[in-house]
């Protein structure tokens, strides 16, 4: 039987379609992107039409590239970055743009919630402190800044669950990717009554919540026309971009570990109990595979770091780059690798848009620290990709602290298709890093579930089985780890040293 596997990816910079044979070979693939609007410090907005038209346009060359009947498209998996507020009036037309998940102005919501509930119920209940870039804060800065967008407002959906709300017209959404709007009880996998009553949020405004691979819906006749799709093809119900990431890296038991750098920068870990921080210095959520949770620690600038140098200080390599039809990164990275290990005392801290894990801090700007007229733009590069490896070590060790195993360590995300970050990864973490047969991370993942919720498997276990292969493995470079572990130590102290400075910078520039 000919079958083949939808798997869509609601990136922040853009989205990514992908096609796939039933053993986890990409067929075709299609990418488009989009802006991302900061009207004011620390704000991010998305506007979710912009989603939808990548999803449809993307959906439809994949088809065409692929040639083949859109029949055999058995299934369709959803894949998105969490967090994203998206309000939908009583016509189910969008109300406002999209607050995503890197926006840092709810601060005072979060005291609020804090306040209102208790920090520590609020670990209890969800697995984690009240958070900025969480979707429950969001909801009440609305509901306090915005009151009559807020009377207006019939559903409150996310950005992947947007997106299924166009392609079948079913309000929907699953464990993880819910996890990450703090109103779920995460041991109940359901919407926690007595969160939202404490925060007078309405349940009916709340989609229905479905495991990770349910079926949740179907492509409708209007959406058939528009894209190629065959009519009643199954959507199911994806994952966060975390989770659905570790399903397309086989993170499904214990002691196998992510480390991606997209946008953000998590690392990630399967655990078959729940596994709460009280420090709320890491997150917990439920996993995409029934009954498992997930912790993963989180920087909010990783990719987005490199990309913000590229766009502001790179333009001639963007010029070669596409004279030479090649990716800049490739250009960067080379520069990246004239400098020396450390890049020459330069450390980078990558908190552009504040940060979650170890520091849990909206107010942490980004910082070059020890720059000095003998630095140049390869050093700065390399200290930026250094720099989030760090912040990833953070997270790492803060998964170690909770006594999770680490055995294996697997990276994706398109930060990892660089050499260069991969070796970092492996020298500063001390421990060897590997890569999969698909490069597709999120996409791949959803596409898996989607396998297992239309029959062609029947678990998440034997899906990643067939589909997953390792591939390459980049070992520790010993000379190089001791020197990474000394600037490690520093780097661990400058946070520390900042803090008080950036309340202080955040109180001048408001």
């Amino acid at each position: 039987m000919t079958a083949y596997l939808l798997g869509i990816d609601i990136g922040t910079s853009g989205t990514k379609t992908v096609l796939f044979d039933k053993e986890g070979h990409t067929i075709a693939s299609a990418l488009e992107e989009y802006p991302l609007s900061q009207p004011y410090l620390g704000w991010a907005e998305q506007e979710p039409e912009d989603w939808w038209n990548a999803v449809h346009r993307t959906i439809s060359q994949v088809i065409k590239k692929a040639n083949i009947d859109p029949e055999d498209i058995k299934g369709i998996g959803l894949s998105g970055q969490m967090h994203g507020l998206v309000m939908l009036d009583e016509n189910n037309d969008v109300i406002r743009p999209s607050i995503i998940w890197c926006d840092q102005r709810t601060e005072k919501q979060c005291d609020y919630m804090t306040e209102i509930v208790g920090r520590e119920k609020l670990i209890d209940i969800t697995g984690n402190p009240a958070i900025t870039g969480f979707t429950a804060s969001k909801i009440l800065w609305v509901m306090q800044n915005e009151p009559e967008n807020y009377k207006k407002t019939k559903h409150i959906l996310l950005p992947k669950d947007y997106i299924r709300f166009k392609l079948t017209g079913e309000f929907a959404t699953e464990v993880s990717d819910a996890s990450g709007m703090q109103l779920i009880d995460i041991e109940k996998r359901n919407w926690s009554h007595e969160l939202l009553r404490l925060l007078n949020i309405d349940q009916s405004l709340l989609a229905k919540v479905y495991e990770s691979y349910e079926v949740t819906g179907h492509v409708t006749e209007f959406v058939s026309q528009l894209t190629g799709l065959a009519v009643g093809t199954a959507v199911v119900g994806g994952a966060g971009d975390q989770a659905a990431g570790a399903i397309g890296n086989g993170i499904i038991k214990e002691g196998i570990i992510s480390s991606t750098i997209g946008s953000s920068g998590v690392v990630f870990a399967h655990t078959d109990r729940v596994v709460k921080d009280i420090e709320g210095r890491i997150q917990t959520f439920c996993h995409a595979v029934p009954g498992t949770w997930h912790v993963m620690g989180v920087t909010q600038g990783a990719g987005l770091s490199l990309k913000w140098f590229r766009d502001n200080f790179c333009d001639e390599e963007m010029s070669i780059a596409d004279k030479m039809g090649i990716d800049p990164y490739e250009l960067m990275g080379g520069e990246a690798e004239k400098s020396p290990v450390g890049s020459k005392g330069l450390v980078y801290l990558p908190y552009l848009m504040g940060e979650r894990t170890p520091h849990l801090d909206p107010h942490a700007k980004g910082v070059f620290f020890g720059l000095t007229p003998s630095h140049r733009k390869n050093e700065m590069i390399r200290a930026i990709m250094e720099g989030v490896t760090y912040s990833l070590r953070d997270c790492l060790e803060l998964i170690k602290d909770l006594g999770i195993p680490i055995e294996n360590i697997r990276v994706s995300g398109g930060g990892n298709k660089s050499p260069l970050w991969r070796q970092m990864q492996a020298d500063i973490f001390n421990n060897s890093v590997r890569t999969i047969n698909s490069s597709e991370g999120p996409a791949f993942g959803v596409a898996i579930l989607a396998g297992v919720g239309v029959g062609l498997y029947d678990s998440i276990e034997e899906a990643c089985g067939e589909m997953i292969r390792e591939k390459d493995i980049t070992e520790t470079l010993v000379d190089h780890v001791d020197k990474y572990d000394t600037i490690y130590e520093f780097y661990k102290k400058l946070y520390p040293m900042l803090k008080e400075g950036y309340k202080l910078h955040g109180e001048i520039c408001e």
